[in-house]
């Protein structure tokens, strides 16, 4: 079908006829070279690696040809970003010619490409995207374009970030092989490797809503939690040498960690960015309060980044003490500056009806995924230990998190949940599912025991 049909009718009672273009009409020509390149991709590593592979494996592959091209026609940024991750991810696996230690030796991979180097790049971008969204916020709107200049270029350093965290991604997935057939995966085992992950997944989804809803001025926000986790996996990886490729164990050797962990992860970082636009919304709801008792969300977001040093600070000599102190101090200046500034800061943000708007739409796409990867966990459990569900903490806490959302999202349809109570909920929702994530790996053990920290 190539043209749909559209019946109005005008004052007179009378019909018109609109005429609307279908879908694969309207593609133009980049559109059609694009999806040739990507299947162009698709069929050669396909033909060269389907030995390597076995059916369900060579199912993903092929499935993600079609995957990748509707998500190049659908936001069109996506082609840029993968044509560069291809072509460096190739130029990195090219030039290490089989052999690992070249990875000291070859200057692109020393600094650039090796997918320690690049990661460490992907974590010094993303902070520096963190900086100048505030920096925009800051310099307020009509002081000769500096503000909409800062958050641009944080917009295109928060590109460059995710361009690296997928390359790195890429060229880890090789590094792996490198070191041994049996030791080679996916790079979406360990947290080191998932936080990776969470960064650019919540980073690239925040840049679609802001090209969706025309503003930047939510980076500010968003990227904070972005940042947070870059700041614990640089701690992850200094003290707890994280970034070392290890063999998977048993219960990860299969094909449904390919699915469940990255829809897993779609859900965590949808849900962390609800969360900070609940924030901003709070934030300009509370904009003109002079009463400080009143303020708070606000002291609870000092309150929680201050908390974070504590937990993870076992001891000062062991666990990088000296790090957590100033992730203490940053964590302070960010909760104060927000206290400070919160009426400049509310006169930026976009309205009240986009904030909940974009708060919505987030919880929905990540309750959608996070339930396609409960539903994975548990054929993945099913095969790997002969049960569907064996109310493991790790379990219960993920239907803790489904129902808190699924709760939302029903009150949302059916009640019209809006406004402060929707933003509360969203932001106890982001400690429910911090918990679910990283607090059963710490504090409770069980059949999931192989990612604690």
């Amino acid at each position: 079908m190539t043209t749909q049909t559209t019946i109005l009718q005008n004052s007179g009672g009378q019909d018109a006829f609109i005429l609307r273009e279908g879908y694969f009409v309207r593609r133009n020509v980049l559109d059609w070279l694009f999806a040739a390149l990507v299947l162009a991709g698709g069929v050669f590593a396909f033909v060269r690696y389907q030995s390597a592979m076995d059916g369900y494996e060579q199912a993903i592959l092929l499935g993600t040809i079609p995957a990748a091209i509707a998500m190049g026609w659908f936001w069109r940024p996506l082609r840029a970003l993968m044509l560069v991750v291809t072509l460096a991810s190739l130029l990195g696996i090219w030039s290490y010619q089989g052999d690992l230690a070249r990875a000291e030796q070859v200057f692109w991979l020393k600094y650039f490409l090796s997918s320690q180097s690049a990661i460490l790049w992907m974590s010094v971008l993303f902070f520096m995207g963190t900086l100048f969204y505030w920096l925009g916020m800051i310099a307020g709107r009509g002081e000769g374009g500096r503000s909409a200049s800062f958050e641009l270029m944080g917009s295109r350093i928060v590109w460059a970030a995710i361009a690296m965290a997928l390359i790195g991604t890429m060229v880890r997935w090789y590094e792996g092989y490198l070191m041994g057939p049996d030791i080679g995966h996916i790079p979406v085992s360990n947290l080191y490797e998932v936080f990776v992950l969470f960064s650019w997944m919540t980073a690239a989804f925040y840049l679609y809503f802001e090209a969706q809803y025309k503003t930047r001025s939510l980076g500010a926000f968003v990227m904070l939690v972005v940042s947070a986790a870059v700041g614990f996996l640089l701690w992850y990886t200094v003290v707890r040498e994280a970034h070392e490729i290890q063999p998977l164990v048993p219960a990860l050797k299969s094909w449904w960690m390919k699915l469940h962990v990255p829809a897993n992860f779609i859900g965590y970082g949808m849900f962390a960015l609800a969360a900070m636009v609940a924030l901003a919304y709070l934030v300009k709801q509370q904009a003109g309060e002079k009463r400080w008792y009143k303020l708070t969300p606000l002291w609870l977001l000092g309150v929680v980044m201050c908390f974070v040093p504590i937990v993870f600070r076992k001891s000062s000599a062991a666990a990088g003490g000296s790090y957590w102190l100033g992730y203490l101090l940053v964590s302070a200046l960010v909760a104060g500056g927000i206290l400070w500034g919160r009426q400049r800061l509310a006169e930026r943000l976009p309205s009240f009806e986009v904030l909940d708007d974009v708060m919505y739409k987030a919880i929905a796409v990540g309750f959608a995924f996070f339930t396609i990867a409960t539903v994975l966990g548990a054929l993945w459990a099913a095969e790997a230990w002969g049960g569907y569900w064996s109310w493991d903490p790790k379990e219960t806490w993920a239907l803790i998190v489904w129902l808190n959302y699924a709760a939302w999202l029903h009150m949302r349809l059916m009640k019209g949940l809006r406004g402060t109570v929707a933003a509360w909920w969203a932001l106890v929702g982001l400690a429910v599912t911090t918990f679910a994530f990283l607090g059963v790996n710490m504090f409770l053990s069980g059949l999931h025991s192989y990612g604690e920290l």
